[in-house]
């Protein structure tokens, strides 16, 4: 994969990790989301540098691809999103008992 302009935003940032992470290039990314193949690849490259930044719709769309939540992208603390995009991929009983230690957590702790 050719290098690219670091990231301006922390949607960029998010972006571009979860799409290196998926191994997934800029041009078949922009495709998978149904961007016109002829411009895909400047088309996620304009959202992972900053330039612009998708809908909400097209986000999720991207987040679905990627397999990561659409608020993973938002999300400015690198620590939470990690949180974030971690718990997004737990099975339902697992959230749920997570939640419940959480919750546990939360009513033990002070103040």
């Amino acid at each position: 994969m050719p290098r690219s302009k670091p990231a301006l935003t922390v949607f960029g940032k998010r972006l571009r990790e979860s799409r290196i992470r998926a191994e997934i290039a800029q041009d078949r990314l922009g495709v998978l989301i149904g961007l016109d193949e002829s411009s895909s690849s400047a088309r996620i490259s304009r959202y992972e540098t900053g330039i612009h930044e998708p809908p909400v719709l097209l986000a999720e769309k991207i987040a679905g691809v990627l397999s990561v939540p659409a608020a993973y992208f938002y999300c400015s603390d690198d620590e939470l999103a990690a949180f974030i995009r971690d718990i997004w991929s737990l099975n339902d009983a697992r959230r749920k008992r997570l939640r419940q230690a959480l919750d546990d957590l939360m009513a033990a702790s002070p103040g």
